[in-house]
């Protein structure tokens, strides 16, 4: 970029948060704040422009931290636009020096500098943080004891629930909605495609999320790639198209599937050479009718406002990956008033609508609560019978027409309406008891179906302890144990009523 932005170019809601920004630090000269602004509506723009201010009010130096390589060239490039001189810190170049008023590295880099001495974090008056949910940048925070601190992401939920912003941060300062930034023309209008998954065969990792095997496991296969076919010619044949996959291999798969299909494709991953991602994404930006499948490169730092579709051709647990996908497609056109989402990882049923409200203050203030949350719809989506019941023993129960028994919808009903944790074990236990009841003819066969539900119980105990979070091992096996012994109990006792029901009559 070489024309210069004057800061009167700034939209509205982008100059009254700046304000607000300004606010906050003249209250303290060692203000922690951390900056919420929705994917598409500026933040790279609001935090240059709140960079050359603070250079010209306080005549202090600015250092600007991001994760990529290519958030730090994009970085620079749009400070220079609004008239900041800066210099980026790689690993071939800079150190601190005499003319330049703002820095631009990557964490682990500038890292190195300071622990070598050849850089002087006491000189910087702000510290600016992009996608600032990154776990990394914590490691430098306490380096810059005489700075203002202004973090910046969409979604103020830390990546390590462990390390919640919060400990970092003072104030979070949230901008405008995303619904009020499509209504008033500044972001496109989300139109979803919402194709029902089954997601029992993924496996979370240590992270949180699905795994890399899982999901390619899942995706690669036939039927998958069947039905991405089949929704991208039902919602977006003949429009630009960027596909988010979880894995490589899948990604190389959706390459063949539409590449023999005859529709033009490219695949980008984290390790395609610089030039040829390069080649690939001018191929993508000149030609109307481009699909490009990628792997964890396109979800930060890419801008191309002719997108017209987003595919989520996988499932996450993340909510920052989910708003940062969906946020390609976003950019308002006078051309392009809408985008499309075709969603075929039950993502928008585990966050919700992208446009829908999002209270951050209170993610931002209880991220245990909030994550809590998460975990439920993440579980709750992958569907009741995750583990798997056998048809052997669903044959036992032929005048059963529902065996399953959601635990951690039953638990999550159960604290929202202040019930003991304990009634949703009851509660199974007694459906469970209705079943033995309904398909035996005496109490012996009774019995011996309730010792043949042994799988499901175990199930059923392992979700109940997981939704408890920090009950025992020795808990569980009690549970166990126990569980089985009240249901027979149950069982003898509901049969024992009926038999005097008998006699009497």
């Amino acid at each position: 970029m070489n024309t210069k932005i004057h800061p009167k170019t700034l939209h509205c809601y982008q100059k009254k948060d700046i304000e607000t920004i300004f606010e906050k630090i003249g209250e303290t000269s060692k203000s922690k704040l951390l900056y919420q602004l929705p994917t598409g509506a500026g933040k790279t723009v609001v935090f240059s422009e709140i960079a050359r201010r603070f250079i010209d009010q306080y005549g202090k130096t600015a250092v600007v931290l991001t994760h990529r390589k290519e958030l730090c060239r994009q970085t620079s490039a749009v400070l220079k636009s609004f008239g900041v001189k800066n210099c980026m810190i790689n690993s071939t170049s800079g150190n601190f020096k005499a003319g330049c008023d703002c820095y631009v590295a990557m964490v682990e880099t500038l890292r190195n500098r300071i622990k070598s001495k050849k850089i002087k974090p006491q000189v910087v008056g702000l510290v600016i943080i992009d996608e600032a949910h990154h776990n990394s940048f914590r490691k430098l925070l306490g380096s810059f004891k005489n700075a203002v601190v202004i973090g910046v992401t969409a979604t103020p939920f830390s990546s390590d629930i462990s390390k919640p912003m919060k400990q970092h941060y003072d104030t979070l300062i949230t901008g405008e909605s995303i619904a009020v930034l499509i209504k008033e023309g500044f972001l496109a209008k989300p139109k979803s495609f919402v194709y029902e998954v089954e997601l029992n065969t993924l496996k979370t990792g240590i992270h949180g999320d699905y795994t890399v095997s899982s999901s390619n496991e899942l995706y690669s296969s036939s039927s998958m790639q069947e039905l991405l076919l089949e929704a991208y010619r039902e919602n977006a044949l003949g429009k630009k198209t960027l596909i988010f996959n979880n894995g490589i291999a899948t990604s190389q798969e959706v390459f063949e599937t539409f590449t023999q299909a005859g529709i033009p494709i490219r695949h980008l991953d984290n390790k395609t050479p610089d030039d040829r991602r390069k080649e690939i994404l001018k191929w993508f930006k000149k030609t109307k009718d481009a699909v490009l499948t990628s792997v964890s490169i396109l979800t930060t730092g890419f801008d191309e406002p002719t997108l017209e579709h987003i595919i989520l051709n996988r499932a996450t647990t993340s909510i920052t990956l989910y708003h940062q996908m969906v946020g390609r497609g976003s950019r308002r056109l006078p051309s392009k008033k809408t985008f499309g989402i075709t969603d075929l990882g039950n993502n928008i049923q585990r966050f919700g609508a992208w446009d829908a409200p999002v209270d951050w203050q209170f993610v931002f203030e209880k991220p245990d609560v909030f994550a809590k949350h998460l975990q439920y719809h993440a579980s709750g989506n992958s569907g009741v019978q995750s583990h798997g019941m056998s048809g052997e023993l669903r044959a036992k129960f032929p005048k059963t027409l529902e065996m399953t028994f959601d635990i951690e919808a039953s638990y999550q009903e159960a604290i929202d309406m202040d019930k003991k944790p304990k009634t949703v074990i009851q509660e199974s236990i007694r459906q469970q008891a209705k079943m033995c009841m309904d398909n035996a003819d005496a109490l012996s066969e009774a019995i011996a179906l309730a010792q043949g539900l042994q799988p499901e119980i175990q199930w059923r105990v392992k979700q109940y302890v997981k939704c408890l979070d920090n009950a025992s091992r020795n808990y569980k096996e009690w549970l166990l144990k126990d569980y089985q012994d009240r249901l027979e109990g149950l069982i003898v006792k509901l049969f024992a009523k009926i038999k005097s029901r008998a006699e009497i009559m």
